[in-house]
C-alpha cells in the first residue's frame, strides 16, 4: 500500500540520471513531497520557490558538481539537510562531504531500504530540533506572559498583551482597541510604534463609531487590508499586513490587537505564538474580571444596590477628565427626599429602607445606561449626566421630580406613600473645574431648592442671581 505523502516535509532530488531520479523518488515519496530536477542549477531555482527540507544530490553531475550544490545550499538557504549519492567514493570525499555539512553520503548503486531509512532519520531529528525549539519558544513566551499576572486592570492587560505580541513577533508597530461590552462608550486604544500626532489621532477615530468590529475575528490571523489599514491610511501611515489577535474574556471585554510589520512575511509558528500569548492575555482578563467584581462590591451601597459615594467621587473625577479631553460638559444632579424623616418615624427604618430602595430603582428608569447613580447618604442622591448641559440637566431633573412625585411608594402592609424631591443642578466646566467644587455647587443649588419650598429643581445659575 501506497504511504500518502507527509504535507509538512518536502525533498529536492538532483541527478542527471533520469533513472536514478525515478527510483530516488519512489524510495522517498512516501517520507514527504518529492521533486525532481536534473541539475544542480534547477534545484537551486526549485529552492529559490519553495523551502525544502533536504536535498538528495548526485556527486557527479554536468555543470554545477554536488559539492558546490552543497557549498551554494549552506550559503543561500542554512537549515536544508543535504545527503550525497555517488559511484565513485573515498574516504577522502565522504569526510570532506560531512565536514562541509552534508547529512549523510551514500554510495551508488541505490538501495531504496538503505535510502529511505536514512532520509528518514534525517526527517525525524529535524523535527525533533524543530518541536525542541518550538518548545523553547513556548516555555519564552510563557516565561514573558508571567507580568500579565500582575495586572489587575483590563486596560493594563491590553496593553501588556500588545507589548508581549509585538515581542514575540519581532514587529515594531500595533494598536490595541479594547472595550468593556456591558458598559458603553468604555472603548480604550493602546498604540505602540507610532507618534504621538499619529498615535492621538487614531484613538480619537477608533472611540467613534468607525472602529473596526471586535467580535469580528475568531482566532489570530495575517491580514493584508482591513477598515483598521483604512484608518491608518486615513492617518497618513501605511501599515502593511498585519496579524490580528482577538483577546477576550468569558464575560465582557473584548479585543483585538493588530501587529504590524511590512517587512516580514508569517508562517503558522507566528500565529501559533499569539494565540500562545492571547491565551494567557484572556486568562488574566478573567483575573481582572473577578479583581474587579470583589472592588465593585466596595462600591455598591447595601440598601439601594446604587454606587455609593466613594464610587461617586472616583466617578466624577473621572468623568471631568473625559469631559474636558472631549471638550464636552457634565450635569450634576444633587437630590435630596424632602421630610424623608417622616416616613421614618412613622413607619420605622425598615420601611424606610425599602422605600429607599424603590426610590433608587426610580431614578435608575430616568437616566441613561451611561450615566451614575450613587447614593450619597441618608436620603440624599447624586447622578452625573455624561454629556449634558445645564438646560438638558434642569429638564431631567425636572423630569425626575415629576416622577417622584407621580409615584406611590410602597410602605408597612402595602401602605402607600407620597414623596416629593428637591434637586440642585450644576455643571463642568460653566460653574466649577474640579471634583470638590463641582458636588459643593450643586449641593448649594439643591439647598436652594428646599429654602424654595421645596419640591422642586434649582440650578447654579440661580445662585449667583
Amino acid at each position: 500500500m501506497k504511504v500518502v505523502a507527509q504535507a509538512d516535509g518536502r525533498i529536492v532530488v538532483v541527478d542527471d540520471d533520469r533513472l536514478v531520479r525515478e527510483i530516488v523518488r519512489d524510495a522517498l515519496e512516501g517520507l514527504a513531497r518529492v521533486e525532481t530536477c536534473e541539475s544542480g542549477e534547477r534545484a537551486l531555482e526549485s529552492l529559490s520557490r519553495e523551502r525544502a527540507d533536504l536535498v538528495v544530490s548526485d556527486l557527479t553531475m554536468p555543470g554545477m558538481s554536488g559539492i558546490e550544490l552543497l557549498e551554494r545550499i549552506q550559503r543561500e538557504h542554512p537549515g536544508t539537510e543535504f545527503v550525497l549519492l555517488t559511484a565513485n567514493a573515498s574516504v577522502e570525499s565522504a569526510v570532506g562531504a560531512l565536514r562541509m555539512g552534508a547529512a549523510d553520503y551514500l554510495i551508488k548503486p541505490i538501495r531504496p531500504e538503505e535510502l529511505a531509512l536514512a532520509v528518514e532519520q534525517i526527517l525525524a531529528r529535524r523535527r525533533l530540533l524543530a518541536e525542541n525549539a518550538r518548545l523553547r519558544d513556548e516555555i519564552e513566551i510563557v516565561e514573558s506572559c508571567r507580568v500579565l499576572l500582575r495586572c489587575l486592570d483590563p486596560g493594563e492587560v491590553y496593553a501588556v498583551a500588545l507589548d508581549l505580541v509585538l515581542g514575540t513577533l519581532g514587529c515594531r508597530r500595533g494598536v490595541v482597541h479594547f472595550r468593556c461590552t456591558s458598559v458603553p462608550r468604555s472603548e480604550g486604544v493602546a498604540t505602540r510604534g507610532f507618534d504621538e500626532d499619529q498615535a492621538h489621532r487614531l484613538r480619537d477615530i477608533l472611540v467613534t463609531d468607525k472602529a473596526p468590529d471586535l467580535d469580528g475575528v475568531s482566532g489570530p490571523v495575517t491580514v493584508a487590508d482591513g477598515k483598521m489599514h483604512d484608518i491608518l491610511r486615513s492617518c497618513g501611515i501605511d501599515p502593511g499586513p498585519a496579524v490580528v489577535v482577538p483577546v477576550r474574556s468569558q464575560e465582557s471585554e473584548a479585543g483585538l490587537i493588530w501587529a504590524f510589520d511590512e517587512t516580514k512575511e508569517r508562517d503558522s509558528s507566528a500565529i501559533d505564538r499569539a494565540r500562545l500569548v492571547a491565551r494567557h492575555a484572556e486568562l488574566a482578563l478573567q483575573n481582572a474580571e473577578r479583581f474587579h467584581r470583589a472592588k465593585e462590591r466596595a462600591f455598591i451601597d447595601d440598601v439601594t444596590e446604587a454606587y455609593n459615594a466613594r464610587y461617586l467621587l472616583q466617578a466624577t473625577e473621572r468623568e471631568i477628565q473625559r469631559a474636558e479631553r472631549y471638550k464636552k460638559e457634565l450635569a450634576v444632579l444633587f437630590l435630596d427626599l424632602d421630610r424623608f424623616k417622616l416616613v421614618n418615624d412613622q413607619y420605622g427604618h425598615l420601611v424606610g429602607s425599602d422605600v429607599l430602595r424603590q426610590l433608587a430603582e426610580v431614578l435608575e428608569e430616568c437616566i441613561r445606561q451611561v450615566d451614575t447613580l450613587a447614593r450619597y447618604g441618608g436620603d440624599e442622591f447624586t447622578i452625573l449626566l455624561i454629556d449634558t448641559d445645564l438646560e438638558e440637566g434642569a429638564t431631567i431633573g425636572e423630569r425626575i421630580r415629576r416622577m417622584v412625585a407621580d409615584t406611590i411608594f410602597e410602605g408597612e402592609r402595602g401602605a402607600p406613600i407620597r414623596l416629593s424631591i428637591s434637586i440642585g443642578v450644576a455643571t463642568y466646566p460653566k460653574h466649577a473645574s474640579d471634583r470638590d467644587a463641582l458636588l459643593d455647587v450643586a449641593d448649594k443649588a439643591m439647598y436652594l431648592a428646599k429654602s424654595q419650598g421645596r419640591n422642586c429643581v434649582c440650578t447654579a445659575d440661580e445662585l449667583q442671581a
